[in-house]
This record gives structure tokens, C-alpha cells and sequence, in this order.
């Protein structure tokens, strides 16, 4: 039986956070795709996808964090994941994400380290 997913957003100076807790799954990925254009991300700025709470994560969840990163790039804005727990983290390295997500420890890091692209 899939857990309940969890979705939270906020607004931070350097741009979005998608806070995510429990099964990031076929029956729960279209929750955050759905999120997606409503959030204010702007030229310059950073998603940030806080993956702390994710218990499971398939091959929707993964499709669904693409879409999440493509989301971002066409608002001319950056991604980042954060704190991605480690059963999650196995996952992303065996299929080659770590390559195209900046990953941080939390999502205040994330945020603290974050610098725009200069113009």
C-alpha cells in the first residue's frame, strides 16, 4: 500500500522549496508535477526540492523530479536537491542523476550556497 505523500512549498529569497515527505511513487508523483506551475520561480533563482522526508522513491518519483528540474530550466532558473536520504541517494547514482542534481545536506545550504549566474 503507498504511503501518503506529503507536499509543502515556501518562498525563500533565492526562490522555491518543494519539501517532500513519504512515497514519491506512481500514485503520488502526479501531486508534484502538479505543483509545479504554480510556483513562483523567477529568472536567476533556485528550486530546491527537500527530499528529507522521502521514504521511496520509483521510477515516477525520478520522472517527476526531471520534470521538476526541466520546470526550473525554462524558467531560466537553477535546481538543487537536498537532503536526499541515502536509500534515495543509491537510487539517483545507480541511474545517473548526481550528474544533473547539485545535492546538499539540507535545504538551508542549499539556499546558503546558492549564487546566480552572473549576467
Amino acid at each position: 500500500m503507498t504511503q501518503q505523500l506529503t507536499l509543502h512549498t515556501h518562498a525563500t529569497a533565492t526562490g522555491a522549496v518543494i519539501e517532500l515527505s513519504g512515497e514519491l511513487d506512481h500514485h503520488t508523483a502526479p501531486e508534484v508535477r502538479a505543483a509545479l506551475p504554480g510556483l513562483d520561480l523567477r529568472p536567476g533563482q533556485q528550486l530546491v526540492l527537500d527530499l528529507a522526508g522521502v521514504t521511496f522513491c520509483d521510477s515516477s518519483g525520478i520522472t517527476v523530479l526531471i520534470a521538476a528540474r526541466n520546470h526550473a530550466l525554462a524558467a531560466d532558473a537553477a535546481i538543487a536537491l537536498a537532503a536526499v536520504p541515502d536509500h534515495v541517494g543509491r537510487i539517483f547514482r545507480i541511474v545517473g542523476l548526481e550528474a544533473i542534481f547539485p545535492t546538499h545536506s539540507t535545504a538551508q545550504a542549499a539556499e546558503a550556497s546558492w549564487r546566480p549566474a552572473s549576467s
